[in-house]
């Protein structure tokens, strides 16, 4: 059964890397770019007009941020919630809180390249939110340093009463919370991305977690996951 590709809308000021993003999406059978925008204003016009699957959006744009753009388009006040992935080259811990709040399905570094772009687009359609593992350490241990902070786990990260997982979910909670990716699990635990896949639902079932940001914060909070050496 054939499927109709993701359709993704780009926002960025830049020319180049909006035609560099174009590139590598539209080689990917299951996506299609359907439009571009340099500023957040039309960006959100084109949004509501041409109703993309997910929307690439820099953060700093001209007449409306990355951010803003975010709340408008896939927070709690959106009046038909679109996927919005945030890709910055700006690697700022306010940026990275203050995006997953609004909603972002997604939080890259432009330095992170084509394959997790590409896995990023895709974690969005499953529900899932990817955050480039560049900062995914750094950024959950911050959450738990502060668990009081909203996050986009939300309270259902919260440790349960008792630890529910099995000890392979264990170890695959460590590495989500160390920023792998399901192919670098499944590499790394000598098991197939499907069935490092249906752990993963099953951990979140688990936990209570609506994706696997909420399942790594988990893991700092309750300490499961440990800064490497």
């Amino acid at each position: 059964m054939n499927h109709a590709p993701t359709r993704i809308l780009l926002a960025d000021d830049q020319d180049d890397v909006r035609s560099g993003f174009r590139l590598v999406l539209d080689s990917q059978p299951d996506m299609t770019v359907v439009g571009e925008a340099a500023d957040g204003a039309t960006a959100f016009d084109l949004a509501r007009s041409l109703r993309p699957d997910v929307v690439l959006a820099d953060i700093r744009m001209p007449r409306l941020d990355g951010l803003e753009l975010t709340r408008r388009l896939a927070g709690p006040q959106a009046p038909h919630p679109t996927r919005v992935i945030v890709v910055t080259t700006f690697d700022l811990d306010a940026y990275v809180h203050t995006a997953l709040h609004n909603g972002a399905s997604g939080f890259l570094l432009k330095r992170s390249g084509p394959t997790l772009l590409i896995e990023a687009v895709r974690a969005a359609m499953a529900g899932d939110a990817l955050i480039s593992p560049q900062i995914t350490v750094r950024l959950l241990r911050r959450l738990k340093a502060t668990p009081s902070s909203p996050t986009a786990a939300g309270p259902s990260a919260e440790a349960p009463a008792a630890d529910p997982l099995t000890g392979r979910e264990r170890e695959i909670v460590r590495l989500i919370a160390r920023g792998h990716t399901n192919a670098e699990i499944a590499a790394e635990l000598f098991i197939s991305p499907g069935t490092a896949k249906t752990h993963i639902a099953n951990i979140q079932t688990k936990l209570g977690t609506a994706n696997r940001v909420g399942i790594a914060a988990w893991a700092w909070k309750t300490g499961l996951a440990t800064p490497e050496p």
